[in-house]
């Protein structure tokens, strides 16, 4: 826990002003804010000079650290020669045009067109709206439920907040709407039964969609949203065989696929996309976060050419293609993220993921999975989590109400390291893509401290872990 913020201090500002997103409002009365004033590299500091090591990049998302120089020109020149315009009515510029014509250039599957929005939650809500208008442009009024998965996350928003499959999003929100139904988590640390391969646990999954496809009503059932890997439902890695089967129950039912690329997507996983990683062969791709760094907000949808058809036809019919956003395509982000793609390709992020990633992931291992409070370390690439667990024979998790996952990222806070509790109790790890060797083994020295520490507390609590 935070000490009493001083008097005056932007902490105590911040309390009497801000509503804070994702956050305990009521604890937060008392605790306050961690403000953080600057960024260096793969640290950010607060405003009592202490650094951090930040193990997930901000949200996932800060892919080329916090003080990138470039990054900072490419803005300011845009906002000195066109600082705002927008999309609506045919209009255009040009770091709209470059950007999309860039990632069109990278996409993993062949694709037409980018629709530009300003967050992954509006990127997944726009590809939602699309997904209904197709249906109605091809004369197939019915065909509108969504298929998420549990423990899925695709935003915030009414509609993709229905989508996400997290209840802490659903909880006094009266979400999920009409139209969106759920199928089970890939996850087959949990999933899996006694006696059952991975394979044979994917081969369920994809059981299980097909049942309630057919349940649904094929003719109602519209697309279906998956993350390669699931982000903030766990990091949850499918088992192998995942997406090959799924997609054939998708395609026997012509049902389409977006794939959530928001954390996946630009280098996470090991590959440009994380539909190369695990194979999926998507309709529609939305992602966001990397795209530029997030040192501003931008977001993209891509869709290929069958759905754009339908699009523009209807659009003609109707007069236009009633959807937009007043940022959307905004000059400054746009040209922020011309700029991070280039850095990316210039510094070949991909192979410092490659040859890093693994050594990650090999140290967490090393340092996690003998640990008697954890029971799974899972990841790809540089994205991975450590969860805890109650009972290591039975998988058993801690009760929810013991925020066990919260505690040791609290701790880890404390070691110099901002991780993040995800559900089920497991720290997430998401580094700046820019990380190096010994960044990593510092960081997972200094969490790997903080669990040791909560050991200790929950001993002396008389907390049960059975190992």
């Amino acid at each position: 826990m935070n000490p009493p913020p001083r008097a005056n201090s932007a902490a105590a500002r911040d309390i009497a002003n801000v509503l804070h997103p994702n956050t305990d409002l009521k604890m937060h009365l008392e605790t306050g804010p961690i403000v953080i004033t600057r960024g260096e590299g793969v640290r950010v500091f607060d405003d009592t000079g202490k650094g951090y090591i930040e193990a997930v990049a901000g949200l996932w998302c800060a892919s080329l650290g916090f003080s990138n120089e470039r990054l900072v020109e490419a803005a300011a020149k845009q906002m000195r020669q066109l600082p705002y315009y927008h999309g609506f009515t045919s209009k255009s510029h040009g770091p709209m045009i470059d950007l999309a014509e860039m990632l069109i250039e990278r996409a993993p599957v062949k694709m037409s067109k980018v629709f530009f929005a300003n967050s992954g939650s509006e990127a997944n809500d726009t590809a939602i709206k699309m997904v209904w208008y197709f249906n109605n442009a091809i004369g197939r009024p019915n065909k509108k439920k969504i298929i998420g998965r549990i423990k899925g996350y695709h935003g915030i928003t009414v509609a993709s907040a229905s989508l996400t499959g997290l209840a802490t999003n659903h909880r006094s929100f009266d979400v999920p709407l009409d139209r969106f139904v759920h199928t089970m988590t890939p996850h087959f640390y949990h999933g899996g039964v006694e006696g059952e391969t991975e394979e044979e646990f994917a081969t369920r999954c994809a059981d299980e969609l097909e049942k309630l496809i057919l349940k649904e009503g094929p003719d109602t059932v519209a697309a279906m949203w998956a993350e390669p890997v699931m982000g903030a439902g766990g990091v949850i890695v499918p088992p192998k065989g995942y997406f090959e089967k799924i997609q054939a129950v998708l395609k026997k039912y012509d049902v389409l696929l977006v794939a959530d690329e928001v954390i996946t997507g630009f280098w996470r996983t090991g590959n440009y996309w994380g539909s190369q990683t695990l194979n999926v062969q998507p309709d529609i791709i939305t992602c966001a976060k990397a795209i530029s760094s997030s040192y501003l907000p931008i977001s993209a949808v891509m869709i290929n050419d069958r759905i754009f058809r339908a699009l523009a036809d209807e659009s003609h019919a109707i007069g236009t293609f009633g959807h937009g956003y007043t940022y959307s395509g905004h000059p400054v982000p746009a040209a922020v993220a011309v700029e991070t793609l280039k850095i990316y390709d210039e510094l070949k992020i991909g192979e410092n993921v490659r040859s890093v990633g693994p050594v990650m992931q090999q140290a967490l291992r090393e340092r996690f999975e003998g640990h008697e409070l954890v029971g799974e370390v899972r990841g790809v690439g540089l994205v991975a989590a450590v969860e805890l667990v109650a009972d290591k024979a039975t998988r058993r998790n801690f009760d929810a109400s013991l925020k066990i996952g919260a505690r040791a990222a609290k701790l880890a806070e404390a070691q110099g390291v901002i991780s993040r509790g995800l559900p089920g109790d497991a720290l997430a790890f998401s580094p700046p893509l820019i990380i190096t060797e010994a960044d990593v083994r510092d960081m997972i020295d200094r969490v790997g401290k903080a669990v040791d520490e909560l050991t200790v507390q929950l001993r002396r609590e008389q907390i049960t872990v059975v190992r």
